[in-house]
């Protein structure tokens, strides 16, 4: 059965066209993985099968009375609401029903016997929907939800706008589990989830009896979840059977016949070329010169898929810094109240280090302490000699209305325009792409932005917030090579073990000196 149709669907934005005919067919049950390089279109397919963009042309229909859950990368939470009440409106169509039911029963005292039997039945019908969806139980399930993502032991009581960025996604991504909707949208659900968050939502989606699209570059999490690949590529959208690592063989395989039939096409009308060149102007010959050339003019000629930029990826060194990176004294950081025990810690020059640990723990916050940005409560950084320091700082765009050539000239007033467009294509952006507005750019496009930034200044040491978090497989695998490359200092946050394995001298588990319950 067949929940969602999407039927010859076109789309662009100005002169950019994102879709071209595009047909899809979502049936119950299934577990698509949305895949493809970052601004090919997969969150705006998301908009539009949501209705929050209308494609311009074509059609999307769902099913009958479907309830979609959809969670996009860039949500929000109301302040003053605590993080139980957030997941329990997950459940708030049972509350009407409940509230309801407690109304007939006040009114009940004061009305006719044929109102008062209309009432009766309706409480009937009411307490057995309530019974049948669990409605009792909703504490339990809330808790269990918010243990797997590991909110509990913030406090359920607690506001949600006293949150991390990363707290908050994880609250909004438990309240739509607990929806259990008929189909559920997934864009990037791992971001902002720690190792042990993802391990329990695999566990989850594997057992999600519903169909989900799951949009999500962590290549470990699609193939143990997905068993559908559509896959976005040049306007089309291609499905393919299995998991992503069936996809990349039959991908594989395709593209190489592909190019073996370009070839021989090649080969042939070559030769069908050169005999109508050479025989078209003999009389004797003149008949066959048509009749190869007709042949010509019906062949179908096969296309090859333009190869997409790929990001390259060389950080320029600077001088050496010196050998103290930084010392901190009884350093604790927070805003308005303390996030840690005191800290003293020293970073010297050719240390790697990753920062790893639950979310909200204050990793960023330690980053931007270290930096200045953010005053510490109290105690001291000291900051070492000849600092070149390229900061990469988890997203801000919404109301970036800069083209990201205006945001690198901004930057690197010196550079030529040519100079600007070459930085950006080496980071892996098309030439429409560096014509966009920062703010409509996908997660990983203004992701390559930033990144330019940092590539085209001299550092020597990098410190970087989650820096793959939206970033697309070649581009998260170029910046692995160029991060082992690299002969300065490295400051990480990050989440994913296979990223940052092979780059790191040392681990600091910041669930060592935090005051969190973790």
């Amino acid at each position: 059965m067949s929940v969602l149709h999407v039927e010859h669907m076109n789309h662009g934005f100005g002169d950019r066209a994102i879709f071209e005919d595009v047909s899809f067919r979502l049936l119950k049950g299934e577990h698509v993985g949305l895949i493809g390089a970052n601004g090919e279109g997969k969150s705006t397919f998301m908009n539009i099968v949501t209705a929050k963009l209308q494609p311009d042309e074509g059609k999307v229909t769902w099913s009958n009375n479907v309830r979609v859950g959809y969670m996009d990368q860039h949500v929000t939470l109301t302040k003053g609401k605590s993080i139980r009440a957030v997941l329990r409106g997950a459940f708030k169509y049972l509350f009407d029903f409940e509230a309801e039911m407690n109304s007939l029963y006040e009114k009940m005292g004061d009305c006719s016997k044929d109102e008062l039997n209309k009432m009766l039945e309706r409480t009937v019908v009411i307490q057995d929907f309530l019974d049948n969806n669990d409605f009792y139980v909703i504490d339990p399930k809330v808790e269990e939800v918010a243990k797997g993502l590991g909110l509990l032991d913030l406090g359920l009581d607690r506001d949600v706008d006293d949150l991390s960025g990363g707290q908050r996604t994880k609250i909004l991504l438990g309240k739509l589990l607990l929806e259990n909707p008929d189909i559920l949208l997934l864009d990037e659900p791992t971001n902002y989830l720690d190792e042990e968050n993802i391990e329990w939502l695999k566990k989850y989606l594997q057992s999600y009896e519903n169909a989900f699209i799951l949009i999500s570059h962590d290549i470990l999490f699609l193939n143990s979840v997905v068993n559908l690949i559509y896959h976005v590529e040049e306007r089309k959208l291609t499905r393919y059977v299995g998991n992503y690592d069936e996809f990349q063989r039959i991908y594989s395989e395709n593209k190489k016949k592909l190019e073996a039939a370009y070839e021989r096409q090649q080969k042939e009308i070559a030769r069908l070329e050169d005999f109508v060149a050479r025989t078209k102007a003999n009389l004797a010959t003149s008949n066959m010169a048509r009749s190869r050339q007709k042949r010509l003019d019906k062949m179908e000629k096969i296309e090859l898929i333009p190869e997409k930029p790929k990001p390259k990826f060389n950080f320029k060194p600077a001088r050496a810094s010196g050998k103290v990176i930084f010392e901190t004294k009884d350093l604790v950081i927070g805003y308005t109240s303390p996030l840690t025990k005191p800290l003293n810690m020293f970073m010297e020059r050719g240390q790697k280090i990753v920062l790893v640990g639950a979310n909200g723990l204050g990793k960023s916050t330690l980053l931007k302490s270290l930096l200045g940005i953010v005053k510490p409560l109290s105690g001291e950084v000291n900051l070492g000699d000849y600092q070149h320091i390229g900061y990469f700082e988890q997203e801000d765009r919404a109301d970036n209305r800069n083209t990201c050539i205006e945001e690198i000239w901004s930057e690197f007033p010196g550079y030529t325009q040519h100079q600007i467009r070459s930085a950006l294509a080496k980071c892996g952006l098309t030439a429409k792409q560096l014509e966009s507005q920062i703010r409509v750019l996908s997660g990983g496009e203004a992701a390559k932005v930033r990144l330019c930034k940092i590539l085209n200044n001299e550092t020597n040491i990098l410190i970087l917030d989650e820096p793959t978090n939206h970033l697309d497989l070649d581009a998260k695998n170029e910046l692995k090579r160029a991060l082992k490359e690299y002969k300065g200092s490295i400051l990480l946050v990050s989440h994913e073990l296979e990223f940052y394995r092979d780059i790191v001298t040392d681990i600091w588990n910041c669930e060592d000196w935090t005051l969190k319950i973790v």
